[in-house]
């Protein structure tokens, strides 16, 4: 049984009583324990964050990883439906299972609007039923409900509630999630889905037979090239958040601005052979993020 089947099943969501301290105390236990088995990235990127905040990005990254397998492992938009009615339920008071009992009291501390969740449970249902991109903006519009909720509840969490800040943290996140998609071209290919915009793939002559046979063309690496420098400004750009938060989270900033672009560097120095080798980054190279990171530093 997978960890979105364990959360709900065909009776429904597992049963916890009122948020007392123990179960509250467990609730944000058992949602670290999926966030340190899941995804690498997240933990290592957690080494940088205050202590005091690590239980409540758990608690936001659990209830978006048990979302997020219900589109891509189980396909079903109904537990989708079921998630946004427990959401709905956690911000009326009523908490039923660990996610939404650590989420609700995360939420009730920082004052988090339901927004940022809502977005997310939207782009996981255009997953279930996806169709790919026109344009740039098409995904980029994808971006806005996939990634950038996130860096949003990062700032809430931090007591920044701005628009500018905002928009920084989005190009964070577009950018990011950009980098992911090409580092992830083959893998994404064979799981049906294409992320670069069909408009792109015409300009420079690539076809799904060419992403099919992994060949890398003449046509192949220009697109690539095109959209790495999209990627790279948009980090760039957001990179300017850095210098209008504390160090509390400028440093994670720093390390996530950080790893995208170290991300991009690393599909270049392959000639954009993204078929052959995932280009990702080692223990040395979070390593030298995080010290930059810490020294206040971004490695372009």
């Amino acid at each position: 049984m997978d960890t979105a089947d364990a959360i709900i099943g065909n009776r429904g969501v597992i049963e916890t009583g009122p948020a007392t301290a123990a179960n509250l105390a467990e609730a944000y236990a058992w949602c670290g324990r999926l966030a340190k088995s899941h995804y690498e990235n997240f933990t290592i990127a957690s080494w940088l964050m205050p202590r005091a905040m690590r239980p409540h990005m758990h608690a936001i990254y659990a209830y978006a990883r048990i979302a997020d397998d219900f589109a891509d492992e189980n396909k079903s938009l109904a537990k989708l439906d079921e998630w946004e009615r427990e959401l709905d339920a956690a911000y009326a008071g009523s908490l039923r299972h660990p996610v939404f009992v650590a989420l609700a009291d995360t939420a009730r501390r920082f004052d988090i609007p339901r927004e940022p969740f809502a977005d997310l449970l939207r782009a996981f249902r255009s997953d279930v039923n996806f169709s790919g991109f026109d344009t740039i903006d098409d995904l980029l519009g994808y971006a806005r409900y996939s990634a950038n909720p996130v860096g949003r509840l990062v700032l809430y969490l931090f007591g920044y509630r701005d628009a500018e800040r905002q928009q920084l943290s989005d190009f964070v996140c577009s950018g990011l999630q950009l980098a992911n998609f090409w580092q992830d071209v083959a893998p994404d290919f064979a799981n049906g889905r294409i992320y670069f915009p069909r408009r792109d793939l015409e300009r420079f002559g690539v076809t799904s037979a060419d992403l099919r046979d992994t060949r890398v063309t003449p046509g192949f690496v220009a697109l690539m090239k095109h959209e790495i420098v999209f990627a790279r400004d948009l980090l760039l750009r957001g990179a300017e958040l850095a210098r209008m938060v504390d160090r509390r989270l400028r440093r994670d900033i720093l390390m996530f601005v950080g790893g995208g672009l170290a991300i991009l560097r690393a599909i270049e120095k392959i000639d954009y052979d993204v078929f052959n080798r995932r280009p990702k980054l080692g223990k040395l190279d979070y390593l030298a993020l995080g010290w930059g990171a810490i020294r206040g530093r971004l490695s372009h």
